[in-house]
């Protein structure tokens, strides 16, 4: 039964071996595995949040960073409404990619996704190659939220997810996300489903008061 206002799916996206499947091994069941197997095609967990009074579950679908199955990662972007872009700050070789990671997710994602940049492994700060400044800068001058984590420490993890699911949330009661049209990524849950009429009757008189301007 789907006792939860909304479900919210997400990907995690980035070069193999920046953090991906720690990351998310941590959120979703607090343990860090300093050895994973790589992943091939994607991985998949869930969890429940609360924000504003809101239950939100949480689909987050892991994805290969390797080039040979980009083009099963690109099947994931159309159906996600939160997309993390992670890159390690130890290898700015994965820093230098972003650019193309966020291209595809520009072209392939629906124009409503909401992005955060994770700069993962800062426990390995006397490795850092990539300041935490370039990050914020690349996420300024993209128009995307940003953090730095360690998967290892635990550190920011929770604030990430809480961040951006906040985001997407903040979006649907501002009216940006039009819940009428059914939009990628997200679903309307037993608990939501009076709040998202009211919602999208807002959105369509701002509309139409637009339309009469």
């Amino acid at each position: 039964m789907s006792v939860y206002d909304y479900l919210f799916k997400f990907i995690l996206i980035g070069n193999t071996g920046v953090g991906k499947s720690c990351l998310m091994s941590q959120y979703i069941g607090q343990i860090f595995q300093p050895i994973h197997d790589v992943t091939i095609g994607s991985e998949f967990g869930a969890r429940m949040i609360t924000i504003n009074r809101r239950l939100i579950k949480l689909h987050i679908w892991d994805t290969a960073g390797q080039e040979t199955f980009k083009s099963i990662t690109r099947s994931f972007y159309r159906g996600a409404i939160g997309a993390l872009l992670v890159y390690d700050v130890t290898r700015r070789e994965t820093f230098n990619n972003l650019n193309s990671w966020l291209r595809d997710i520009r072209e392939l994602a629906d124009f409503n996704i909401s992005i955060m940049l994770i700069g993962n492994k800062v426990d390995l700060d006397c490795r850092r190659e990539v300041s935490q400044e370039e990050g914020e800068q690349f996420a300024k001058q993209n128009g995307l939220l940003f953090l730095e984590v360690s998967a290892k420490t635990t550190q920011n993890i929770e604030e990430v997810f809480k961040k951006i699911a906040s985001n997407i949330l903040q979006k649907i009661e501002d009216g940006v996300i039009d819940l009428s049209n059914k939009p990628f990524g997200i679903k309307v849950g037993l608990r939501g489903q009076g709040s998202a009429t009211v919602i999208a009757k807002t959105y369509t008189l701002k509309s139409r008061c637009c339309s009469l301007q």
